[in-house]
């Protein structure tokens, strides 16, 4: 990514109680479930092309952001099941009438010193230009859905 005042990168930790791995598997391998955790935030996740989990596949997510719904479809980038990591890049949709370029990624880790996980999501990307926001809002949608989908997860049976 060139290097402007209209490029930016967001970072932020979320401590779960999930482990690394079954967060991770619902991003990598089941996003599709995704809106039983955060129906309210995530409306819908489809495969558009290619397989769950690998590199190269498309997906269409519907989701709600600052009160409107959204729609984008990114491709995964990159998938690395060892270290609980995934990367999406956004190709089209609401997203990119603002961004030049928007790529997220997450990874999750083991909490040191205990049980439970921390997700870190960073998100890169470029502005169209200097009237454009930088995406915070987004940022604390990923916290709220990581927070959402570990509550679903950790949930009693």
């Amino acid at each position: 990514m060139a290097s402007s005042a209209l490029t930016g990168k967001l970072e932020t930790d979320v401590e779960i109680k999930a482990s690394p791995e079954q967060f991770h598997d619902m991003f990598s391998n089941k996003p599709h479930h995704l809106h039983h955790a955060c129906n309210d935030k995530i409306q819908a996740c489809d495969l558009h092309e290619g397989e769950w989990g690998k590199v190269g596949t498309i997906v269409n997510w519907s989701y709600v952001h600052d009160g409107k719904a959204k729609q984008v479809k990114d491709v995964i980038e990159a998938v690395d099941p060892d270290k609980n990591l995934v990367t999406f890049r956004m190709v089209e949709g609401d997203l990119m009438e603002e961004y030049k370029s928007f790529v997220v990624t997450l990874q999750v880790s083991p909490k040191s010193g205990g049980s439970g996980s921390v997700v870190h999501w960073t998100i890169e990307y470029e502005r169209l230009h200097q009237g454009i926001d930088h995406p915070e809002t987004l940022l604390q949608l990923a916290i709220d859905v990581s927070k959402d989908l570990d509550a679903h997860l950790t949930k009693p049976n």
